[in-house]
């Protein structure tokens, strides 16, 4: 059978192919095969990869903060929550598998209008994730080597690892560095944990650490949602759900890889959030890694090195896939499998690599660039999003009254705190980051301090 009857046969419709060649149909067939090899366990390393990361860094913070209760409360509730609209994002992309990615999805529910905002969206936020690791890499030399040395090199050293890590374009490939990504998170937290309960049981002893059920004194409605928002930055995967589901070979897997990612997030942030805050108290610092004392914080955060740079390299990766694909949508280009694919992809991964160092030095501070990020971003593609779609998509297919009645109260309240999270997070980030600079706690763009 010729290539142009087989890859017809395999790909049924598709008005492309009519007008190829042979070689560009082989091109074309080994581009489709080579983005098809996803399954739902390579699924949930690639979701492993992209959450469970900076997140799990910040969260001891947000204990200290919130207090123990609300803090477990807040990581188990969001944590369901993200669930559940991850869950309904799946279901959209099986019903419409066209949909390639978040933009896509937002073209089905406003049209061109709606693609347009959420492209933006999506670029922003995965180019300031990005920007946010290549800070936490700074961060982490600057901890590790203990030199004086500028820390715009350490910004720059890390933002080429990050572009290393960024070269392949499928996420099959980067399922294979997703495990030493995992592997890295989970000792680096365990060495944090064990390290800062050893020292407070040598130290004052565990009973004598200022830990509190309750919230801080004189907690300030912005030090709140901040904290708040940090916990929603945690559990950001739904955001490359539909991009990471467009390689999957059988896509009706998808609940296995949500619920195995989401369960697993869940126990890692509330365990190293719960223990690292009761082992250190109002103490503890973010990145967490910086709370386990001199020598065993640099162990940690070398141990952490791959974590930082595999989970913020893939933010890159879908940016560079979303652009790549947009402007090649009509050529073989965006396959990735000829010269001229090569040559396109390096050439923009690097210009975001630039683009993700310049974000790192402008804003040079933790947390709050976290909250932004939540705030502005992730309270639409893991909240009001989702429950958009449910309404416009999956509430039709519900058949039992007493189901769609619920699940419509749920959704409309997830709507709700998605909305609040927009208003009241961005309003906090923003005060919050005015008063960093005033009070002179954090370095100007460009400075030689993180």
């Amino acid at each position: 059978m010729s290539v142009k009857k087989d890859v017809e046969k395999m790909f049924p419709g598709d008005g492309e192919l009519t007008e190829m060649c042979d070689r560009d149909q082989e091109i074309y067939k080994a581009g489709v095969q080579k983005f098809s090899q996803l399954g739902w366990k390579r699924l949930t390393i690639v979701l492993i990869v992209e959450a469970v990361a900076l997140g799990s860094l910040s969260i001891p913070s947000t204990f200290a903060t919130l207090g123990m209760v609300a803090g477990v409360i807040c990581c188990i509730g969001l944590g369901l929550i993200a669930v559940y609209t991850s869950y309904v994002i799946g279901q959209v992309k099986v019903k419409f598998p066209h949909i390639s990615d978040y933009p896509e999805a937002g073209r089905q529910m406003f049209g061109r209008w709606g693609y347009e905002v959420l492209f933006m969206m999506l670029c922003l936020e995965l180019l300031l994730s990005a920007g946010s690791h290549c800070l936490t890499g700074a961060i982490a030399f600057t901890n590790i080597t203990g030199s004086n040395l500028c820390s715009v090199i350490f910004g720059f050293i890390s933002a080429i690892i990050l572009l290393l890590f960024a070269v392949p374009p499928t996420f099959s490939d980067m399922a294979i560095l997703g495990y030493i990504d995992f592997a890295s998170i989970i000792i680096a937290i365990g060495i944090t944990i064990i390290g800062t309960g050893v020292e407070a049981s040598n130290s004052t002893g565990l009973q004598a650490v200022n830990w509190s059920a309750w919230p801080k004194d004189n907690l300030t409605f912005s030090e709140a949602f901040i904290a708040l928002s940090n916990i929603i930055f945690a559990y950001s995967f739904a955001l490359c759900q539909f991009s990471f589901m467009d390689e999957m070979h059988t896509p009706t897997d998808f609940p296995k890889s949500v619920w195995a990612l989401g369960l697993t997030e869940i126990f890692i942030y509330t365990v190293t959030g719960a223990l690292v805050y009761a082992f250190v108290g109002q103490d503890v610092q973010s990145p967490a890694l910086l709370s386990a004392g001199s020598l065993l914080s640099r162990i940690a955060f070398g141990i952490a090195l791959p974590v930082i740079f595999i989970s913020g390299s893939i933010n890159t990766v879908v940016l560079g896939r979303l652009v790549h694909g947009r402007v090649f949508k009509n050529s073989n280009i965006r396959f990735i499998n000829t010269k001229m694919g090569w040559i396109t992809w390096l050439g923009l991964v690097t210009v975001l690599t630039i683009l993700e160092f310049i974000v790192a030095q402008v804003i040079p501070f933790f947390n709050d660039l976290l909250s932004l990020i939540s705030s502005l971003f992730i309270s639409g593609f893991t909240f009001y999003f989702p429950a958009i779609m449910w309404f416009m998509f999956i509430r039709g297919d519900e058949t039992s009254t007493g189901k769609k009645m619920v699940f419509g109260v749920l959704n409309v309240c997830i709507l709700i705190i998605g909305l609040i999270i927009l208003g009241a997070g961005t309003y906090s980030s923003v005060v919050d980051i005015i008063k960093s600079y005033d009070n002179g706690t954090v370095g100007g763009p460009f400075s030689c301090s993180v």
